[in-house]
């Protein structure tokens, strides 16, 4: 017998945000890696939608030096 694992539920959703917004970094931070990437949307648990919202928005914030491109570079 396969082990099915439980589905997971989008956190956005279950916050009820409707929009990601790219100068919330707090949010944001807690879908990157150590190393600065963005994680997929198996390990987050997003749904499709709020995971090309949150992939746009690191870019933006990224882009706006709100997020750095990679983490611990340099130190």
């Amino acid at each position: 017998m396969m082990m099915r694992s439980r589905n997971k539920t989008c956190p956005v959703c279950e916050a009820g945000a409707r929009v990601l917004d790219y100068k919330d970094e707090r949010t944001l931070g807690r879908f990157l890696t150590d190393r600065g990437k963005i994680l997929p949307s198996r390990l987050s648990g997003m749904c499709a939608r709020h995971q090309r919202q949150l992939s746009t928005a690191i870019k933006r914030a990224r882009q706006l030096a709100l997020l750095p491109y990679i983490k611990g570079y340099g130190q």
